[in-house]
């Protein structure tokens, strides 16, 4: 089975699972009337003198095979937290990645800073999904989505009050977000259909992201030093999951924060930003 046919069959067995979750949409709204307040994912990530971490919590994946299948979920992202964590990543794909929304929730209960459902997000009804379970923010893979698919979606985040991280890989990626009008664009070192990383690149993908844009790395990273290089390229934050689920989560995550972090083109520099920015 190649690498390519695996994202095809990932993208398959979601929208079977997706079909199923239709019939629970009216019950889903509702519960987002009770879902509890939003944390500020955006905000947290904007600190203009330095990279955020993103730390992610992932028990496997198609790319890596099991990580920490056995880890628990609300221990990892209390010690995320602690060690200076700005926000943290949940995997919520069951069959590729063994996650479950459930690791949602305990996390929301075990931490009080923002947290991102990172999973495949094709139709609407996962956004009413992931809210309700305790969500801040929700990714959307740019190379999964049509152009009207993705502003339907960026639009009804909007409206739910979800930040929405939008994955790209390449330039015709990163058109395709900032014309939907995606206000966050995550650069996955990671090529879907190969698996193969490439971080230099990613790198100078970071580095061309208008400044409006709140820009983060994502894959390839595994040490401080290419925390600091996604830093000097501009990245606002840093999004690491492999790396911190085989290691020593508390230790891992102390050694990426803090990072300079260098302006992006057309960024006034940290010294003369206003607090409105932070």
């Amino acid at each position: 089975m190649t690498q390519q046919t695996i994202l095809e069959e990932i993208l398959r067995t979601k929208r079977d699972e997706i079909t199923s979750l239709t019939l629970f949409r009216k019950a889903l709204e509702a519960q987002v009337v009770g879902a509890p307040p939003l944390r500020g994912f955006e905000v947290s990530l904007q600190r203009p003198s330095e990279v955020s971490v993103i730390a992610e919590f992932k028990r496997r994946s198609p790319s890596a095979g099991d990580i920490n299948p056995y880890a628990q979920v609300a221990g990892q992202a209390s010690v995320y937290e602690a060690a200076g964590a700005a926000a943290i990543s949940i995997l919520t794909d069951q069959t590729y990645f063994g996650g479950s929304l459930e690791d949602l929730r305990s996390a929301r209960e075990a931490v009080g800073v923002p947290l991102l459902r990172k999973d495949f997000i094709l139709e609407t009804v996962q956004l009413y999904e992931a809210r309700a379970a305790g969500a801040d923010a929700i990714l959307l893979i740019a190379r999964a989505l049509t152009d009207n698919r993705m502003r339907e979606l960026l639009d009804l985040s909007g409206e739910l009050g979800l930040a929405a991280l939008v994955e790209a890989h390449d330039e015709s990626d990163i058109d395709k977000a900032l014309e939907g009008g995606a206000r966050l664009i995550g650069v996955n070192a990671r090529d879907l259909a190969s698996f193969e990383v490439d971080f230099e690149q990613a790198l100078r993908l970071i580095e061309s992201l208008p400044s409006s844009v709140v820009a983060v790395a994502e894959s390839g990273i595994s040490s401080p030093e290419d925390a600091a290089a996604a830093g000097s390229a501009g990245a606002d934050a840093i999004l690491v999951g492999g790396w911190l689920m085989k290691g020593d989560p508390q230790s891992g995550v102390e050694s990426l924060v803090g990072h300079p972090r260098r302006p992006r083109s057309g960024e006034m520099e940290p010294s003369t930003m206003g607090n409105d920015t932070v």
